[in-house]
């Protein structure tokens, strides 16, 4: 018995010295166990190695899409300047098409790029999260003025369903928003004109609920699992703007901070999206 605990207190070592990063074979002298310290320190090697490459892999995407985004922000700049500049001469119907569709090209691959270096800053870790406790009212209201403007162009009304004006959730803000905006973009961009894009909010022991209900086209039963894929554009709405990135940002945003996204819809009854963050 004995020997036996003292097999398990030198095993027991051996973790939590591995788990210190203190681990060193010449500390332990017990010849039973002299094979199990020679694979335990090459185990201990092999995820070291493995943990650097994965580190030096994630720094090397940061940089690649750093200059991505840095390179390519000057070139595209002067294409959107020029085109307003054509914009503004004299040009035959067919020109003005265009240049139009270069005008929209440019601002497509801007969101792309924008997009794409938001969710590589997600991946790969490289920002810290300011999760606070805070009231949700905020975030609604601020995120209502910025989509303020595209519910003017299609005459959609914003209607807030909302009993409870107080709730509070343990985010960040400035993410939150991104990953609200984005939802309530889709569902203005996918809303019938003159129609209703509704805002809820309600609350259960553990989570805070934000909810986004439109009166589109819906969404099909089989493709509700697949929306939140990157780049995944549904059959119903390729020819709508959009890169397809914007509810996996989301997605990624909320789970980030421990919390989910709900999806409810019927083809031709539009959809609800609930945001759902945790109270502590």
């Amino acid at each position: 018995m004995f020997i036996r605990k003292r097999t398990f207190d030198i095993l027991n070592q051996m973790v939590d010295d591995a788990l210190s990063g203190q681990f060193r074979e010449s500390n332990y002298d017990e010849s039973e166990l002299s094979k199990l310290e020679v694979k335990w320190k090459r185990f201990l090697a092999s995820s070291k190695l493995s943990s650097d490459k994965v580190r030096e892999e994630r720094d090397k995407v940061r940089e690649l899409v750093s200059d991505i985004s840095h390179q390519t922000k000057t070139p595209l700049a002067n294409i959107m300047l020029y085109s307003q500049l054509l914009k503004e001469r004299p040009l035959a119907d067919e020109e003005k098409t265009l240049v139009d569709e270069i005008v929209l090209q440019s601002e497509k691959l801007e969101e792309l790029i924008t997009f794409l270096i938001k969710t590589s800053r997600l991946e790969t870790g490289t920002f810290h999260m300011m999760r606070q406790q805070q009231e949700l009212m905020e975030l609604v209201e601020e995120s209502e003025k910025l989509i303020d403007g595209k519910c003017r162009i299609k005459d959609i009304r914003l209607n807030r369903a909302i009993t409870n004006g107080y709730i509070k959730a343990r985010f960040d803000f400035k993410w939150t928003q991104e990953a609200f905006l984005n939802i309530l973009d889709n569902a203005v961009k996918y809303a019938p004109q003159g129609s209703v894009v509704t805002i809820g909010m309600s609350e259960t022991e553990s989570f805070a609920r934000l909810s986004v209900r439109d009166e589109g086209m819906g969404i099909p039963e089989e493709e509700i699992p697949l929306i939140f894929k990157r780049f995944y554009r549904g059959r119903q709405v390729g020819r709508e703007e959009g890169v397809g990135i914007g509810l996996y940002l989301a997605r990624q945003i909320v789970e980030e901070q421990g919390g989910y996204i709900r999806v409810k819809s019927k083809t031709g009854r539009g959809s609800c999206f609930e945001i759902c963050l945790p109270k502590v």
